[in-house]
């Protein structure tokens, strides 16, 4: 059942234990942003528009780039989820990508690329236990798709250099991650092995843990409980890293450590996040992006092949939209870090309808998007004469893109369901851009 869209906001933010919550229509801000843009530019944006059938031509806009960020303007829409699979399949073939990147939790993505890559466990399982909580959009059809293609483009393509599936996030420390640590320890330092399972007793989930249950009763923890477990989690870090490289030293050896001490810097990752007070929400954000960043420039270091990363518009962006909340994107950690081997692509759309959740607790829900108003970006993008298209922002007209520049209230759903439209500057967030009409909400599976 549709959902038409509220006029209050609740707007619950991951990895918050609170709510923040505010309440208006689109009025006031929206007029005010509407009124600074310049004319709309739409024959200048035709000019640089190309349809999205062509993808030959957003291979030429990503070029040479080693990480790819694609975001999208809702957690939970079938178009957004399909076309990642698309572009991910047309990057593999034309330009060595290996490696789809989610924004989910690292022990998460252990356990999904076991099966990619060697078959094991069940796919619809592995979703089931781990797309929950602050990922539970993630548990669709069109993510299973994907996830059955990889594994059996591995299976048919022995000749050719593996997919890969990582999960870049922080939200769930879960017992895959400990276990790669632990076994590289009784492997080539088992005198190490006792001290670091001692430290990480009690953090570790038991098999078969639920991680929204674990997520959500860490935010419950008392902040002491909760940085006492970041202590634990950075000191068994600090070992690893200090006292625990292999005392012979060979190719294989130093890969299988560097391996063990990502992994303990994931779980210090997750337990650090859980340890900042609540007044401190910014902060945590800041750190969550930073972090995903990290462990996606981890990954194109240490493994081979290029990466297409999904995550949200406002992870994958240079600027935030939020700055009081979200200081720092993902995005632009990405950009210091690797320069112009990072490009990103945002993802705007007109209507239709998307999943997000009402509040904290509550399960998925269908919402209405009606067509974006005059003085929204996307009122002027869907009067290209593409009805879906892509446009290299960096190499736009120039009358296009002084309207790229001003910030203008833009389609922006997360996890949660909100009225409000942060103001963005397309041109100043994203290096390309890629505008869809209409969309409809993901498949859920249940």
């Amino acid at each position: 059942m549709s959902h038409a869209r509220p006029v209050s906001r609740r707007r619950l933010l991951s990895l918050a234990a609170a709510t923040v919550v505010s309440s208006g229509s689109l009025g006031a801000g929206t007029a005010a942003a509407g009124s600074s843009s310049a004319a709309e530019p739409v024959d200048a944006l035709n000019r640089g528009a190309r349809p999205l059938s062509d993808l030959k031509a957003l291979g030429r806009m990503v070029g040479d780039a080693h990480v790819v960020g694609l975001g999208e303007a809702s957690h939970s829409a079938h178009e957004f989820f399909t076309l990642k699979h698309r572009v991910f399949r047309h990057l593999v073939a034309t330009k060595g990508f290996t490696t789809f990147a989610l924004e989910a939790s690292w022990s998460t993505g252990l356990r999904l690329d076991a099966y990619v890559t060697r078959g094991i466990g069940d796919p619809v399982q592995i979703m089931r236990d781990e797309f929950q909580g602050q990922y539970t959009l993630w548990n669709t059809k069109e993510y299973l798709d994907l996830i059955l293609w990889m594994h059996r483009y591995n299976l048919t393509h022995p000749d050719r250099p593996q997919l890969r599936f990582v999960g870049n996030d922080l939200g769930y420390a879960g017992p895959d991650a400990f276990d790669h640590v632990t076994d590289d320890l009784a492997t080539h330092r088992p005198d190490l092995a006792e001290r670091i399972s001692d430290l990480y007793a009690g953090l570790k989930p038991a098999t078969g843990t639920q991680a929204g249950p674990w997520m959500l009763a860490q935010l419950t923890k008392e902040l002491p409980a909760r940085r006492a477990e970041a202590d634990r989690a950075d000191a068994a870090l600090a070992l690893l890293r200090n006292h625990g490289r292999p005392h012979t030293i060979d190719r294989d050896t130093d890969r299988a450590h560097a391996w063990a001490l990502q992994n303990a810097t994931a779980i210090a990752q997750s337990y650090t996040a859980y340890a900042f007070p609540d007044e401190q929400f910014p902060e945590r954000m800041r750190y969550r992006d930073r972090a995903m960043a990290a462990n996606t420039a981890w990954w194109l270091q240490h493994k081979d092949g290029r990466i297409l990363l999904a995550s949200n518009n406002s992870h994958v962006a240079y600027t935030s939209d939020n700055p009081d909340e979200f200081p720092e994107p993902t995005g632009a950690f990405l950009r210091t870090q690797l320069g112009p081997d990072y490009v990103n692509i945002g993802l705007t759309f007109n209507q239709g309808t998307v999943n997000a959740l009402p509040d904290f607790t509550a399960q998925p829900q269908e919402y209405t998007v009606t067509p974006a108003p005059q003085g929204h970006n996307e009122h002027t993008l869907d009067k290209l004469c593409h009805r879906d298209f892509t446009i290299d922002l960096r190499t736009a007209p120039p009358a296009a893109r002084t309207w790229l520049a001003a910030a203008r209230p833009t389609r922006s759903y997360g996890l949660y369901w909100s009225t409000d439209d942060p103001a963005t500057a397309l041109g100043h967030s994203y290096d390309i851009l890629i505008h869809l009409h209409q969309v409809e909400a993901a498949h859920l599976l249940r």
